[in-house]
């Protein structure tokens, strides 16, 4: 069999007899579930009334209960799904450490960029697939509640966003999977994940966000709403360079890696 093919059903094996995979699918289910609540509670404002803050909240966020709006919702509910891709990119190489697999599989006769670009490889099947997940989850739950205002070319530009907004979370994640490899465990990247999306906060407030990676699938999704724009070349580019940067140091990490330690 071919290295990488094997590498790659090793990665795949193992993330199957995993829970991970059952909690990655409930987490992601959770998000348009919210968003359709939230299109419940628009559409009876009595009740969001008596519902009090919840209400308030609902109003807040998706305005009126239209495809528009849900979509818009769905679209930042899928920025959000940037935690998850992260906590998998942690998990699928933290988890060597802990559970005390790495001198093992770095003594393998594969070569040890097979499987860093096998591990690669199925992050991205399998944040991708999520994303889907999120989105037809999201277009079953907006026909259940009967939201009005929908048509065929809103659903294929809000499907366009939203996996472009998933994609450029996922070619953040290489970053997430470095932090993991020279942290040697789960700690690292989610102290990191943590002040990923904290200074991508900060920085967008102080109007730098366009210019700092782990902000700009946020803008992204905001600016696909209702106030329109879009960003520029400068923004992805800072994102494939991130995104670069973590594939370079992730893969020279596991190279140099000492299998003794």
């Amino acid at each position: 069999m071919n290295p990488f093919f094997a590498a790659f059903w090793a990665e795949a094996l193992k993330a199957y007899r995993s829970r991970v995979i059952g909690l990655s699918v409930a987490v992601a289910s959770i998000l348009p579930l919210v968003d359709g609540m939230f299109m419940l509670i628009l559409k009876n404002p009595d009740r969001a009334k008596q519902m009090g803050l919840i209400g308030a909240k609902a109003t807040l966020v998706a305005g009126t209960a239209a495809w528009p709006n849900f979509y818009y919702v769905l679209v930042m509910t899928g920025i959000a799904a940037a935690i998850l891709f992260d906590f998998l990119a942690a998990w699928t190489f933290g988890r060597e450490f802990s559970d005390h697999t790495v001198k093992e599989l770095l003594a393998l006769p594969t070569p040890r960029g097979t499987i860093v670009a096998a591990k690669f490889v199925l992050l991205a099947v399998w944040t991708q697939a999520l994303a889907l997940w999120i989105f037809g989850l999201g277009l079953v739950i907006g026909r259940a509640v009967d939201i009005p205002g929908g048509s065929a070319r809103l659903d294929a530009a809000s499907f366009g966003i939203f996996m472009s907004v998933a994609f450029l979370n996922f070619l953040l994640v290489p970053c997430v999977a470095y932090v993991a490899s020279l942290g040697r465990g789960f700690l690292p990247p989610m102290a990191w994940i943590f002040f990923a999306l904290a200074s991508a906060q900060l920085l967008q407030i102080m109007g730098w966000g366009e210019w700092y990676p782990w902000a700009v699938p946020a803008l992204v999704g905001i600016l696909a709403g209702p106030n329109g724009g879009s960003i520029g070349a400068h923004s992805v580019i800072m994102v494939v360079a991130a995104c670069v940067a973590g594939l370079a140091a992730t893969f020279a990490w596991w190279r140099s890696a000492d299998q003794a330690r």
